[in-house]
């Protein structure tokens, strides 16, 4: 094969911008024939470049190899949406493929000819392709050095970008520095497309096309950062939308979408230059204005709130009014970290939807809320620890006939042992727990030391209160049975009190739980009945046996008529309905004889005797207190 030095300058002398033409004139034409490959790639001696396959084994970097049963190259580049390319880099001159105006169809052939016109058009860097040379680490033996780039070029700013990944190698002149480039470009639209796509989605909520949780508070801790050099205020909100739920029951799902792109729309058409939206949960949005004061927020956050009320949100089921409530938190006055500014607008939105759902609220600091809150930091630790070391233990407070003062059964009362050897009681823990999450794991404590007591005392009744949260737990329940199992007699002697301080969400589920137990042969007690959500109703529905009339009430009954006459209907209801009454908190014998003469079935409080460690049953004499009256 003709040696190929000195091809370049007899191409620039004689004008010649393709590769086809070029080999034409040097090489015979039985070597202008193409091996049986896909891909080709421009190889070369230090001298001389050719246009060869890049993946046969019988190609050399001097010559190419190909056999006569197929197109010219170009054909088969321009079937592969490719062109090749030769690049004197010392003389700016670009030698392409005959097929590169099909790659480049709206490009002037001119715009080729030099990297300094091609350049022109490319974007976002022009600099691109020489910069890839110069980044790239140089092989020797004059093998080249491969390197791989994508960018657009476009012919003005009104044509749309053609999006091209360009690899080739390109080789050293002598004094080392890149002489000579070759290679194939070819169009990578649909990739591109593709990538952008994924880019979108990793930063982008699907549903609304704004920002997703994660980069909403990393432009969150950005914007703090920001105020904090340069001592500006901005806001964060929460805007979470009222009822969604009820949205997603009544219409489905695909309705609550629609409402949920519809509020992002509204909330981004109000937003100044500069603000940021993003998706912060299902029905919650984020917020950040930038350079926002205080009076700024108020007249934001209505102006937002208008925005989603005032037109009801059309929809395929049909037009569907959406209220939302809003929580903010000044930054980073109030709050200098993104987690900080998340939790401080949580705590405030809830407050709205508590207050009035459709409403604003704005975190100011309240030391009684921030003692509470540590107190329950502190707490929670406590409890965990001591469910760990077993440092629950069982009060124990009698509850008694009204009329004989006979103990019927004793109330299990919670006691945590600290370090310092005193005792929180249930009134620190319980409401604690309930709201932490960790009711549950109490409550199995107390399961297995109420059992064990009744175990060991075969003439005792003993109560124990659970949560109602913890009548939808399965593994409770299987403790029960396994421990019921274990000690016969033990289920008979047990009476469950579910509180009722807690909203009690599914009646159906907890009549299951009720049935079950009173298979086993325990009893059931609604505790503190009055102060929250059972009605008497559900009470007929549950099949309960007993019902405790909460303290609030029957504390006063001597003083107060209202009191009076609440309590007195209480157990005449109770008692029609079959169900035994237990007055909570009787304080004096007034107090007692009153109950009694109503017809409460018992009585427990101050009057009887509190909670205590040691075991009344165990003490002689006691079993029974003196009946007055």
């Amino acid at each position: 094969m003709p040696a190929l030095a000195g091809l370049f300058p007899a191409a620039q002398r004689r004008g010649l911008r393709n590769i086809n033409q070029l080999c034409a004139e040097h090489f015979p034409a039985k070597w202008l024939r193409l091996s049986t490959f896909a891909k080709y790639a421009l190889v070369g001696t230090e001298t001389g470049s050719i246009l060869v396959t890049g993946n046969h084994p019988a190609v050399s970097r001097n010559e190419a190899i190909v056999t006569a049963a197929f197109p010219q190259v170009s054909t088969i580049l321009a079937s592969l949406g490719q062109a090749a390319f030769v690049w004197d880099i010392a003389t700016d001159t670009i030698i392409w493929s005959d097929n590169a105006t099909a790659v480049f169809p709206d490009i002037p052939a001119a715009s080729l000819a030099s990297r300094m016109e091609f350049s022109k058009l490319i974007e976002p860097e022009r600099s691109i392709r020489s910069d890839a040379l110069g980044d790239s680490p140089m092989h020797g033996g004059g093998e080249g050095t491969l390197y791989r780039i994508e960018y657009g070029v476009r012919t003005s700013t009104s044509a749309p970008v053609l999006w091209i990944e360009e690899s080739g190698c390109w080789f050293a002149g002598p004094d080392g520095r890149p002489a000579r480039a070759q290679g194939i470009v070819r169009v990578n639209n649909e990739r591109r497309a593709r990538d952008q796509h994924l880019v979108t989605l990793s930063r982008h909520d699907p549903l609304t096309g704004e920002l997703n949780r994660t980069h909403l508070i990393a432009s969150l801790a950005e914007a703090i950062e920001e105020s904090l050099r340069f001592r500006t205020s901005c806001a964060f909100m929460l805007i979470g939308i009222d009822h969604l739920a009820r949205i997603n029951d009544a219409f489905g799902f695909d309705v609550a979408d629609a409402v949920i792109s519809e509020v992002a729309r509204r909330i981004r058409a109000r937003l100044r230059g500069g603000d940021v939206l993003g998706r912060f949960s299902g029905n919650k949005f984020g917020l950040i204005l930038k350079n926002c004061t205080v009076n700024d927020m108020n007249i934001a956050a209505e102006r937002f709130l208008a925005g989603i009320r005032d037109d009801v949100v059309p929809t395929k089921s049909g037009p569907v009014s959406v209220t939302a409530s809003i929580g903010a938190v000044s930054v980073p006055r109030y709050a200098r970290s993104a987690d900080e500014g998340i939790n401080r607008a949580h705590e405030t939105l809830d407050m709205a939807k508590r207050r009035r759902p459709g409403s604003f609220s704005l975190w100011r600091p309240n030391v009684e809320h921030d003692a509470q809150r540590r107190v329950n930091i502190r707490v929670t630790d406590e409890i965990v620890t001591a469910l760990n070391e077993r440092r629950i233990v069982m009060g124990f407070e009698p509850v008694v006939e009204a009329r004989t003062r006979k103990a019927a059964f004793y109330e299990c009362l919670i006691r945590m042992e600290q370090d310092d050897g005193q005792f929180l009681l249930a009134p620190d823990i319980v409401p604690v727990a309930e709201k932490l999450g960790l009711i549950r794991l109490v409550d199995h404590r107390v399961l297995e030391l109420v059992v064990a007591e009744l175990a060991a005392s075969p003439n005792v009744q003993l109560s124990l209160n659970i949560s109602p949260h913890t009548t939808m737990d399965p593994d409770w329940w299987a403790s029960i049975e396994s421990l019921m199992r274990a000690h016969p007699g033990v289920a008979e002697r047990l009476i469950v009190e579910i509180t009722e301080t807690v909203a009690i969400q599914d009646i159906d589920d907890l009549r299951g739980f009720v049935t079950r137990l009173k298979n086993l042969g325990s009893r059931i007690a609604i505790d503190d009945f009055g102060a929250g959500y059972t009605s008497f109703r559900n009470l007929r529905k549950l099949g309960v046996d007993i019902v405790k009339i909460d303290g609030a009430f029957v504390q006063n009954i001597a003083r107060s008529a209202d009191d009076r006459a609440f309590v007195q209907t209480l157990i005449d209801l109770a008692r029609r309905l079959k169900i035994k009454t237990v007055a909570e908190w009787v304080q004096d014998e007034q107090s007692a004889a009153m109950l009694r003469d109503w017809g409460c079935d018992y009585i427990q409080g101050r009057l009887i005797g509190l909670a205590s460690s040691q075991r009344p049953w165990g003490v002689p004499g006691q079993a029974a207190l003196p009946a007055v009256g």
